[in-house]
């Protein structure tokens, strides 16, 4: 049976505003006590206000505004007279608007908008405590942070040129600065999840978030703290389980920038990410005392100036690799990813994934390896100096033997 579009448009308002007046209810009793005063608060006002939104709007849009500042007017004097009596929210009339919009929204756009509407609406309702725990966990620094890194990526990124710099610098303004923002959205992504949604969990998710946007940071964090309380299994598994994620995260990065070259590192890469995971587990399971609180590596990823330095860097690797592969071949390549990986090697393989050099997809596989893995002799080494032979000597042995393995795969097994 095929429903008048009019009547389902009423329906669909009328189901989703009675809902939401169910739920302000129920939320009422949980946060607010069952006897909370609240205006604008039960369901059949909240149904009847959806009603009147539909009717109002079908009728003129000048009767559904006469309405609305009926509704207005009338919380006006409520809420007057609420301050005087201690209370502040305005959360029913918010909400109240939100319904008041389900008559306009069903007639005017498909049934996903106002579904959408009414899910989210539930959502940050339910989602009370969890807010007011993030919020007060917030740094104004990071938020101010954050913004500036959505101005230049989602306002200046798309004014960039796509054409090349020069011949021998073969990437566009845009390109170079949309490396920048994918690197910082991954990075951030790890340290935000770390943060906010598991901070002070143990040693070992810091060492699976920490490794999602910097390993070698988190390896220096945990080996730290190895040192200052004696060796400890959980602080090698999370040291190890910081490396393997690195693996997973150049992965990732490579399958954004260059799908032939992702497919090629899925096996190593992913081969080297499990037997790091597995040893960590090992370690893991064998300790049964230890109950140590970890910490999160509070080191903000996306700085603005370490954006800007990261691009730098990048436009440096990507002359360098140009210069290496054309005077030396693949022999000069192999020796630059070895020497990089004692460095920051994102820039480097972001170069290697993004420019276009004389060398094979093959030749780049295996740079990407070498570079990784000389990157865990490094973290080895971190292991052993921040965390002493007492406290470093078991994550730095396996991440050591990790590292060897990634380079003798690039340059004695067939990658293809």
């Amino acid at each position: 049976m095929h429903l008048d579009p009019d009547l389902t448009h009423l329906i669909i308002t009328t189901v989703f505003s009675f809902l939401i007046g169910m739920e302000l209810k129920t939320y009422r009793i949980q946060f607010h006590g069952a006897n909370e005063r609240f205006f604008f608060g039960t369901a059949r006002t909240y149904t009847f206000a959806g009603i009147l939104g539909y009717v109002g709007y079908r009728i003129d849009l000048s009767v559904y505004i006469t309405i609305l500042g009926a509704f207005t007017l009338l919380y006006a004097m409520l809420y007057f007279q609420r301050l005087k009596e201690g209370g502040q929210s305005i959360l029913a009339f918010v909400i109240l608007l939100l319904v008041y919009t389900f008559g306009p929204v069903t007639q005017l756009y498909p049934v996903w908008m106002p579904a959408l509407l009414f899910v989210m609406i539930v959502f940050v309702l339910n989602a009370k405590e969890s807010l007011q725990r993030f919020s007060e966990g917030a740094s104004m620094h990071e938020f101010e942070t954050l913004g500036k890194m959505v101005l230049l990526s989602a306002v200046i990124l798309p004014l960039l040129p796509d054409s090349n710099i020069s011949d021998y610098l073969p990437i566009s303004p845009f390109k170079l600065w949309l490396a920048v923002v994918v690197i910082s959205g991954i990075s951030y992504g790890g340290y935000l999840v770390q943060k906010y949604l598991f901070p002070q969990k143990g040693y070992f998710l810091t060492g699976i978030f920490g490794g999602t946007y910097s390993s070698t940071a988190t390896t220096v964090v945990l080996a730290r703290k190895a040192r200052s309380v004696g060796a400890d299994r959980v602080i090698d598994a999370a040291i190890i389980a910081a490396t393997a994620m690195m693996y997973l995260r150049l992965l990732v990065i490579a399958a954004v920038f260059n799908m032939a070259v992702a497919h090629r590192l899925l096996l190593p890469f992913g081969s080297m990410a499990l037997l790091g995971m597995l040893i960590s587990l090992f370690y893991l399971k064998h300790e049964s005392a230890s109950q140590v609180k970890g910490e999160y590596v509070d080191k903000n990823p996306l700085e603005l100036g370490t954006a800007f330095l990261f691009a730098g860097l990048f436009v440096v690797m990507m002359l360098l690799t140009q210069y290496v592969t054309e005077h030396y071949g693949n022999s000069g390549l192999h020796l630059l990813s070895f020497a990089v990986g004692f460095t920051d090697i994102d820039p480097f393989i972001l170069s290697l994934l993004t420019g276009k050099y004389s060398v094979t997809t093959t030749q780049l596989v295996s740079a990407i390896m070498i570079a990784a893995g000389s990157n865990d002799l490094l973290k080895a080494l971190y292991a052993l100096w921040f965390g002493g032979w007492q406290g470093g000597k078991h994550a730095a042995l396996w991440i050591t033997l990790l590292g060897c393995a990634t380079i003798a795969w690039a340059l004695w097994v067939p990658i293809s």
